[in-house]
């Protein structure tokens, strides 16, 4: 049995009755909210594309559509990227931006993001650019330019709640994910690692292996059998193409506010949603949410 989800964003809560009730009669199947003005599901639609026939009735609406499968609904791992994920930026792009570099920084990443270029050639190219830069700088950066991503801690507070494992994977720094895993409440947080000098500047340089999508990957399986799950209890978000690998991997993918070639791939798309959206994918009504 599956459950079609649909979702807003609670900044911007326009789910009404209306909505549900018109994809409800082409796609069947009963209707239950989990959030009023938010989210709601429809257990077992009976359409042969529910989720296509959602999407063209809602079109001029901000909300999305997803199809769940109803076993294994609440998962027990989350394994997330961090950067434009879990956090509103890219922080390799707000460090350049120190340095008047934020523009050509920038692209590199857009284009890596979308996979248009090798990660660790592109990674290697705007560290090299960052040479020189103070590790207090990096700090204050870290300290002023950097926002969490709406709904990112009830996230992870709700599914350690229920007894999930959660896990931050990021191809950024450790300056910044262990920073944000704490604030967050991640178990854990792997990153690479920046290398400064004696003089505490960065060297230009980031240690190997770094965290490309391969080690993502392999930290989601490692995780599962580790936790004693099948792959069905587990669950990945991320917006690159460099978590494209670990969100196939998982039992439940999801692309949030993603790049193109991420989006199309993924099982579950978020266009509208802010983190609390997968939560409702999971089938958490809004009274069990932890704030």
């Amino acid at each position: 049995m599956s459950v079609l989800v649909l979702i807003a964003n609670p900044a911007a809560p326009v789910l009404s009755n209306a909505l549900v009730e018109a994809v409800q009669r082409q796609t069947h199947g009963e209707i239950n909210w989990l959030a009023q003005g938010i989210a709601c599901e429809i257990v077992a639609p009976r359409a042969g594309n529910p989720v296509e026939m959602a999407r063209e009735i809602l079109e001029s609406h901000p909300v999305d559509a997803a199809l769940v499968p109803a076993a294994n609904r609440k998962k027990q791992l989350l394994v997330a990227d961090m950067d434009s994920t879990m956090i509103e930026q890219e922080c390799i792009d707000e460090l350049a931006d120190a340095l008047n570099l934020k523009p050509q920084v920038a692209e590199i990443t857009e284009r890596a993001m979308r996979g248009e270029l090798d990660f660790e050639a592109a990674l290697d190219t705007r560290v090299a650019l960052l040479k020189g830069l103070e590790r207090k700088l990096v700090e204050e950066i870290r300290r002023e330019r950097i926002t969490l991503a709406p709904g990112g801690r009830a996230l992870v507070q709700t599914m350690k709640a229920y007894g999930a494992y959660t896990s931050l994977v990021s191809g950024g720094f450790t300056l910044f994910a262990e920073h944000f895993a704490k604030r967050i409440g991640f178990d854990e947080s792997v990153a690479n690692v920046l290398l400064f000098d004696e003089a505490g500047t960065l060297t230009g340089t980031v240690e190997k292996p770094i965290v490309d999508k391969t080690v993502k990957r392999n930290r989601l399986m490692a995780l599962t059998a580790e936790k004693h799950l099948s792959p069905a209890q587990t669950m990945a978000v991320g917006d690159g193409a460099n978590d494209l690998d670990m969100l196939q991997a998982a039992g439940l993918g999801v692309a949030i506010h993603a790049k193109p070639i991420v989006a199309e791939q993924a099982a579950v798309r978020i266009d509208h949603g802010d983190l609390t959206a997968l939560l409702y994918l999971q089938g958490y009504s809004d009274d069990e949410i932890v704030r």
